[in-house]
């Protein structure tokens, strides 16, 4: 066999394990959502329901958590993560900018210590975040928890886009500056533009990590009206015997639901990043 046949099939092969491997547990989600005889944890390995039913279903999307009704939770987990994600872009892009184009005592540490705060777990920070925002009483609120997220995600939001600035010719900015704009309208009006398929990657990630999150929203949230879809399955995980995996699998299906719809809205924004990246390097 020619060796560029052989890399093929070898390639093919791989993609089809890999599409195995991420196709099963979805297809196993969907089996637990449509399965109306368990009464806990399945205790049997099926590929298909042992009892076709759209009873779970219609009772997650009923009151899936302590009487708390399904549209009290999506309310909450897009507000969450939408207004968390609004911040961290905003903060993120002026914040890379300044990375990028300036130079000011403080810019290297300051970026190491970005990189840091990116790579250590969440857990790490929700001590001092647990004193900080009940000392600024707005721990059991859902603007203390945005906060949290935002700052969660802003980390890769700066190295991500100031990538994308620092990719962009000064020659631009300059031919700009000579036209007698501004600072601040050379980068609304020829830095941003140019460095959008990087800032709504940034946008994407900061989204799907307040949506996903749940142990810090355990720890400061204590009202059962304002808990996210996240924490109603860990929830039901933590339930174990006493509830049924059907309903859980049909709540997580859901939950993806919302992220699906934006990877689905972007992906041409996903494949520029991906041109515009290897372009720049």
């Amino acid at each position: 066999m020619p060796e560029s046949k052989r890399s093929k099939l070898l390639t093919q092969i791989g993609l089809i394990v890999i599409g195995i491997y991420v196709l099963v547990p979805i297809w196993g989600i969907l089996r637990l959502t449509f399965d109306g005889s368990l009464r806990g944890a399945p205790t049997e390995f099926r590929f298909f329901p042992k009892e076709w039913s759209l009873q779970p279903l219609l009772q997650v999307l009923d009151r899936p958590y302590q009487s708390v009704e399904f549209l009290t939770l999506f309310k909450n987990s897009m507000y969450i993560s939408i207004m968390a994600t609004i911040a961290a872009v905003i903060l993120g892009t002026s914040l890379a900018y300044a990375f990028a184009r300036f130079r000011f005592p403080g810019r290297q540490p300051g970026l190491f210590v970005l990189l840091l705060t990116a790579i250590l777990p969440p857990v790490a920070f929700a001590t001092p975040l647990y004193i900080l925002l009940n000392l600024l009483k707005i721990r059991t609120t859902h603007l203390g928890l945005i906060i949290v997220y935002a700052a969660f995600a802003m980390p890769f939001c700066i190295w991500n886009m100031r990538s994308a600035f620092q990719s962009i010719p000064k020659e631009l900015e300059e031919a700009a500056f000579l036209d007698g704009a501004s600072q601040f309208r050379t980068f609304l009006q020829v830095s941003l533009p140019l460095a959008l398929p990087s800032i709504a990657i940034a946008g994407i990630i900061a989204f799907l990590t307040a949506y996903s999150e749940f142990t810090i929203g355990w720890l400061f949230l204590d009202q059962s009206d304002k808990v996210t879809l996240a924490m109603a399955i860990y929830s039901m995980v933590q339930t174990g015997q006493a509830q049924p995996y059907s309903q859980l699998g049909s709540l997580a299906m859901i939950v993806a639901i919302p992220a699906i719809i934006l990877f689905i809205v972007f992906q041409n924004t996903l494949l520029e990043r991906m041109m515009f990246g290897s372009i720049s390097e």
